[in-house]
């Protein structure tokens, strides 16, 4: 298993404090504050250590309150609200510096059957037929700024291939559509609690990018101040994240400085795994020199 990923299990590996309670940290990085994904798969790693093990995740929705810290450790702070005969609640607090970052509720299930439809899969170029990382580096990216370069050159636990890059590359108006697969760099297995984790990390990735298409942007530009202030998720059938999954994403509006986007994630044989929404701060910079 390479370095990076060892990072992430390390990193969703949260230590036990006491009952309800437990600290997380954050990989050794230059960024400014810690990655959303991250605080919402910690998060949920914390509900789950409080759950049954035959009960699942189905949903979650959290709200970011504060930037986190990269630097200080994470508490988790559990509070079960509910065991039921089926389904069981929890919601967590993420506190750094005596002060809520991240509040996550979940709910989990036992596995029953019922009644099964989904929405078809977009038909896109599958990813084996999409430029690898090396190739985009060599390529398409080259020609990119500076700031798109350094985001998609440097290690990562997870692994895309964009249908398209078309928005880093022109400053046109497009669809707010986008299409990127997915996976984990490396094998991580079929743990379900696990997969979900690694799943919720990754969801964060890209998908706020999408509202800004419509307006020639990207999280990128430094016109923009740029940040997620809600996320959602629904688990509706088990997945692996060691293998390909479509992300599909849109975004139906953008108003009031903030932007909605709207994430389904799907198997390679075309099975519709999760479903994501997103509210994000996208801000215009006001010009200092006015």
């Amino acid at each position: 298993m390479n370095d990076v990923t060892m990072r992430l299990l390390e990193t969703l590996d949260l230590e036990t404090l006491e009952d309800n309670l437990f600290r997380g940290t954050s990989p050794h990085q230059s960024w400014q504050r810690i990655f959303g994904g991250q605080v919402i798969g910690q998060a949920l790693v914390a509900a789950q250590r409080t759950v049954p093990a035959d009960r699942f995740v189905h949903s979650l929705h959290g709200y970011f309150v504060r930037p986190g810290d990269p630097k200080t450790p994470v508490i988790y702070q559990v509070e079960r609200i509910r065991d039921g005969g089926s389904f069981t609640t929890r919601i967590v607090n993420a506190i750094q510096h005596g002060a809520v970052i991240f509040s996550l509720s979940s709910s989990f299930q036992t596995d029953e059957p019922g009644l099964t439809h989904q929405a078809t899969m977009p038909d896109v170029p599958r990813p084996d037929d999409l430029p690898n990382a090396e190739a985009l580096r060599e390529t398409l990216l080259a020609k990119a700024p500076p700031a798109v370069r350094r985001y998609w050159e440097r290690p990562r636990p997870i692994e895309f291939r964009p249908v398209s890059l078309d928005h880093y590359l022109t400053q046109d108006k497009l669809e707010p559509v986008q299409r990127i697969w997915v996976r984990c760099t490396d094998e991580i297995g079929d743990d379900r609690a696990l997969n979900a984790a690694v799943l919720a990390y990754l969801s964060d990735m890209t998908l706020l990018d999408t509202a800004l298409f419509a307006h020639g942007l990207s999280v990128f530009d430094e016109r923009i101040q740029a940040a997620s202030l809600d996320h959602a998720m629904w688990f509706h059938r088990p997945l692996r994240c060691s293998d390909w999954l479509l992300y599909a994403q849109d975004s139906p509006s953008s108003s009031g400085a903030r932007g909605l986007t709207r994430g389904s994630l799907y198997a390679l044989d075309g099975t519709l795994v999760a479903s994501v929404a997103q509210e994000g701060l996208i801000r215009p910079r006001r010009d200092k020199s006015a």
